[in-house]
């Protein structure tokens, strides 16, 4: 596994990327909370220096939940943790709720996401002509370190007919969502989705937003997961 760890806060984050970011994608909201958290970061497979796969079946929701399992298992062991998702994360994060992994977070943040992944339109092309739509949303979301392409060309094709409607009922942990209302890789309606399945959800929208919510409105992600840390009675 490639994870860091940074940041000297009691709390502990673990915090899984979407599916074209590496775990740089959050970096400015790790330096935003740094005196307040300990943030856990991987790099799933297929990304910067963590195992590469051979072709989609490498790449799947199951597949991811056993990168962040592992992570989990070595940087947090029984500590209380919160377990937070964007984009593709969020599926990973909840694959890994639903499936019943252990130790279970004190609450959950999902951004940006999708509990229908079959729905989503981030890539539309197929063949090599996927290679470079994922190269022109690259550059239309300007991502820092972004993902090697053939992974997240290998990745769309394995999860993109998925739906995790069905497994929202088992998330039993609080769960903050906060999303662009002007998500266009993931509507606003995805999120409502999301909020609507999940027993304990409380649904945050931010206006003029889109889908790069940790660079573009790191202030407000931080300070709507401070309140629902407080809500949460961490000790």
């Amino acid at each position: 596994m490639d994870v860091i760890e940074t940041g000297n806060g009691n709390l502990t984050i673990v915090a899984v990327h979407g599916i074209q970011g590496t775990r740089a994608s959050w970096t400015p909201l790790a330096t935003a909370m740094q005196d307040e958290a300990r943030f856990v970061l991987p790099n799933l497979r297929g990304r910067a220096e963590a195992a590469r796969g051979k072709g989609p079946e490498d790449y799947t929701l199951d597949g991811f939940a056993d990168d962040l399992e592992r992570t989990v298992r070595d940087h947090v062991g029984e500590r209380p943790y919160l377990l937070a998702g964007r984009s593709m994360g969020v599926s990973v994060s909840l694959q890994y709720l639903a499936r019943g992994g252990v130790p279970r977070p004190r609450g959950v943040l999902l951004m940006s996401g999708t509990p229908t992944l079959d729905r989503a339109r981030w890539f539309t092309a197929r063949g090599p002509a996927l290679v470079e739509e994922i190269a022109e949303r690259e550059r239309r979301l300007a991502l820092v370190a972004p993902a090697d392409r053939q992974a997240v060309a290998w990745t769309w094709e394995s999860i993109r007919g998925t739906s995790q409607l069905g497994l929202l009922r088992t998330v039993r942990e609080p769960v903050l969502i906060v999303h662009g209302r002007d998500d266009e890789d993931s509507p606003y309606a995805h999120a409502e989705a999301l909020a609507a399945g999940l027993p304990d959800a409380t649904l945050v929208g931010l206006s003029g937003i889109g889908h790069s919510i940790l660079k573009d409105a790191t202030a407000d992600v931080a300070h709507h997961l401070r309140v629902f840390i407080a809500r949460l009675n961490w000790s």
